[in-house]
């Protein structure tokens, strides 16, 4: 099984980078394979809802790390996507890129669980942690969750690894995750299906 974590900083190496690398341990020690996907300072471009990737086999139009990162999401357990707090938000890089992984390849994500966390020197983290949710449960993921909301607090890598909760935090999350992608697996190869869905009813509120 695998997990790929998801760095939404441009900082390679920085707080979020710490707090996932502190969750891809716990993952690896309990024998889960774990990547950090880094999305690095390059320019990243929203979804312009143009539909092409609906031809494309789930890849957008615009080929850049999105299809990178799609194509081994197919092949993924789970997803953990990290994000420093800006503003009081998510970045903005992150939910651009967030926008247009699931809008071309949601059937890629769905059932497979999911977790967001944030890195801030002090507030604004629940805030930030609420757009990037969003994404996982209009897509039916399981959330992963942990001990208190998921977070670290410093302003530097060392800070928050000073930061004793926030490190439990990011362990405790890793072994939910780690147990959530067990029990998935045993029910597998217990026999036990997916859900079969509904087709999808889409409405509006004009009259």
């Amino acid at each position: 099984m695998k997990v790929l974590l998801v760095n939404g900083s441009s900082n390679s190496n920085g707080c979020t980078y710490t707090a996932l690398s502190e969750i891809a341990k716990t993952l690896n020690d309990n024998l889960i394979e774990t990547e950090i996907f880094q999305l690095g300072a390059e320019p990243l471009r929203d979804c312009t809802g143009c539909k092409a990737c609906r031809n494309m086999d789930h890849q957008c139009i615009i080929d850049d790390k999105v299809n990178i990162f799609t194509q081994k999401a197919k092949n993924a357990d789970g997803f953990v996507f990290g994000s420093p707090v800006y503003y009081a938000h998510t970045s903005g890089r992150l939910l651009s890129f967030m926008d247009r992984v699931f809008y071309s390849s949601g059937d890629y994500f769905r059932y497979k669980p999911a977790a967001a966390i944030v890195s801030a020197r002090r507030a604004g983290t629940t805030a930030a942690l609420e757009p990037i949710m969003k994404h996982f449960t209009i897509n039916q993921m399981p959330v992963v969750s942990s001990n208190y909301w998921n977070m670290v607090h410093g302003n530097t890598p060392d800070e928050v690894k000073q930061d004793l909760e926030g490190m439990q935090i990011m362990r405790t999350l890793g072994l939910n995750m780690a147990w959530l992608l067990n029990c998935i697996e045993t029910g597998k190869n217990s026999g036990i299906k997916y859900p079969q869905p509904e087709d999808k009813i889409y409405t509006n509120f004009i009259r």
